[in-house]
């Protein structure tokens, strides 16, 4: 958590030069505002735009609706609040990872199919890991605060699980161009690499510039 949890949202700027979505970091939840506008405040409407057409991947629309929806919190209330809805979305990311994995595996098996052939299946298995460790973490960070000594020094530990979510969702992107150079959509389904591409970077615009320094400690 930031040291200034205090402060107030700032206000927007009537300077003509300013962009016309905001400046890095802008996007702040104003207080009296519930948590819903968050997923389209500033360029939360790019990301949204792009995760939207990009629904092959449930466990990554609902990864990018958490992290929109917590960004611009900055009051301890509205941190608490959009921590426990994080929570949530993120948990039912995880849940329906689990079960497209559960169902991708019993095909293979029944079909004979390769494991871990190409490289959106090792980079599927990496990502995998890492949102189950992100989800672990960040759980006993917000609600077991003890088993890294005390909140205080659960807070310290904010920062790195923020850079990791975004590594996250950088890794997801790159697992989802992967799948369209495998066999099955080479010959089925013929999504085009770069459309993924291009909605990646959609995805990556709208969420990059909500990003706050100061909670990542920079």
């Amino acid at each position: 958590m930031s040291t200034n949890e205090e402060n107030p949202a700032p206000t927007q700027s009537s300077d003509p030069s300013e962009p016309l979505l905001g400046r890095a970091g802008d996007a702040s939840q104003q207080e009296g505002k519930g948590l819903e506008v968050n997923f389209v405040l500033g360029t939360g409407i790019i990301a949204q735009a792009g995760i939207w057409v990009l629904l092959n991947s449930a466990g990554l629309l609902l990864t990018v609706e958490a992290i929109l929806l917590l960004q611009p919190t900055h009051t301890p209330k509205q941190k608490r609040q959009g921590a426990n809805a994080h929570a949530v979305l993120n948990t039912t990311s995880l849940v329906t990872l689990i079960a497209a994995l559960i169902v991708i595996e019993a095909n293979k098996f029944k079909g004979g199919a390769a494991h871990l052939y190409s490289p959106h299946a090792i980079l599927g298995l990496i990502t995998y890991i890492l949102f189950f460790l992100q989800a672990i973490v960040g759980i006993a960070q917000l609600y077991i605060p003890a088993l890294f000594g005390g909140e205080e020094n659960a807070k310290k530990v904010y920062k790195y699980h923020r850079m990791s979510g975004y590594f996250i969702v950088l890794m997801t992107l790159a697992t989802i161009c992967a799948a369209t150079q495998t066999s099955f959509n080479v010959g089925a389904i013929h999504i085009k690499l770069w459309a993924m591409i291009v909605l990646s970077l959609v995805i990556v615009g709208g969420l990059a510039p909500r990003i706050k320094k100061n909670k990542l400690g920079l």
